[in-house]
């Protein structure tokens, strides 16, 4: 019985001692991450989680490209374009859809487009700024993307050889 009356003593009065005197700090940081993808059957050349690289030929004026965007923090999205004899007229977004129900419900509206010249070459460029995109999942859920579709217009008569169309993200870190 005495050894009984010891164990409850034990059970009772040592867990009420080390909850008082232990205490545990946790610091943890989570990576700002942004993904591209280009879904479908576009001609993508590169893909390196953050770029997509595109190119195109044909005698199509417009073009458009559907990308994926995935990201735990605010981004940037810039686009390049190359080309010897093509000149674009018209680099946009054009249509712009959650894919399901893991993407942050305020994403489409809180987007900001702001087309830039570019000085050295006269060609627009395209820079796409927006706050965090998924709620949750992984780099492959298929809920948690928003599809933007670039749109791509080049000047009509002119001799045209393979384009190059460089999309890049970037976290925009909140913590300056």
């Amino acid at each position: 019985m005495r050894c009984l009356l010891t164990l409850i003593a034990v059970g009772v009065f040592v867990p009420a001692g080390v909850k008082a005197q232990s205490s545990v700090i946790m610091k943890a940081t989570v990576s700002e991450i942004v993904t591209l993808s280009a879904p479908g059957n576009i001609n993508v050349v590169s893909r390196a989680g953050n770029a997509v690289e595109i190119t195109l030929s044909g005698d199509d004026q417009i073009v458009r490209v559907p990308l994926l965007i995935r990201s735990n923090t605010s981004f940037k999205i810039s686009a390049t374009f190359e080309s010897k004899t093509a000149v674009l007229s018209e680099l946009s977004v054009d249509n712009v859809r959650p894919t399901g129900t893991l993407v942050s419900p305020q994403i489409v509206s809180a987007l900001h487009l702001n087309p830039q010249l570019d000085p050295d070459i006269a060609q627009p460029l395209l820079v796409l700024t927006g706050p965090r995109v998924s709620l949750g999942g992984t780099l492959h859920s298929p809920n948690n993307a928003l599809e933007i579709t670039v749109l791509i217009r080049l000047k009509p008569g002119l001799p045209r050889e393979p384009i190059r169309l460089t999309l890049a993200a970037t976290p925009v870190s909140l913590i300056q």
